[in-house]
């Protein structure tokens, strides 16, 4: 259903999900970071050192390591995120706050989950956190995809095309997130954006699993961040 005129005059919150909604480097990143190396060894013949390697030369290149095993490799992206997020105990080792997602609930606006994640993985975290109904839409990597290809997150042109896609202007918009880079380029389309550190300053460096980050500078605050914020019942 298309949103009505009233409805695309509301603030929009664009919510990641990792970091963000719930603690995913307690442990989840870690198993992440396995399986995707685990896959790069099945199915390009490395070993484990290589595909280590080649996942952070990837992440560096594109921001993701999906992108890289498609463009050089041929991988086929359903087949690596079905293979890489099915972690038989997401279940168990997800972790939030109760605090702040009732506060998620009450808080005003329309609210889209927009995440890097696979769909199916990214509802099964809704469903235990227990917020799938908070949310407007689920636009996950696969929604993700313009002119045949992937274009996730920090990709200004995704970004412009969710807001197109939600029938409202990205200065309605707010990004909710834990990673700069994706807020630099939220912000020089004209959105507004909110810097997640709850969790991040739970790990004691930057996100595990995610190769290649330099670790995070929580006390600074780039012009590209409209606020810091250490726990999402803060937000108004």
């Amino acid at each position: 259903m298309s949103p009505t005129p009233a409805e695309r005059r509301r603030r929009v919150w664009l919510f990641d999900l990792d970091d963000t909604l719930h603690h995913a480097s307690n442990g989840l990143f870690a198993e992440l970071s396995q399986a995707m190396t685990d896959y790069i060894v099945r199915h390009l013949g490395l070993d484990e050192v290589q595909a280590h390697e080649l996942r952070q030369r990837y992440w560096r290149l594109y921001g993701a390591t999906l992108l890289g095993l498609v463009r050089h490799h041929g991988v086929q992206a359903a087949h690596f995120l079905a293979e890489t997020h099915a972690l038989p105990r997401l279940e168990q080792q997800v972790r939030g706050s109760r605090a702040d997602l009732l506060a998620l609930r009450r808080l005003p606006g329309r609210k889209v989950l927009l995440t890097n994640a696979p769909r199916r993985y990214a509802l099964r975290v809704l469903d235990v956190l227990g917020v799938r109904s908070c949310f407007e839409q689920v636009l996950a990597v696969e929604q993700m995809r313009m002119f045949g290809q992937l274009r996730p997150k920090p990709d200004r042109r995704m970004f412009r095309h969710v807001a197109a896609r939600l029938k409202t202007h990205p200065a309605r918009c707010t990004l909710v997130e834990d990673s700069l880079e994706h807020q630099k380029a939220a912000r020089s389309l004209g959105m507004d954006t909110v810097w997640m550190q709850g969790w991040l300053r739970k790990a004691t460096a930057a996100k595990q699993g995610h190769p290649g980050r330099r670790p995070l500078m929580l006390g600074r605050k780039p012009g590209y961040v409209g606020r810091r914020l250490r726990q999402l019942r803060s937000l108004r």
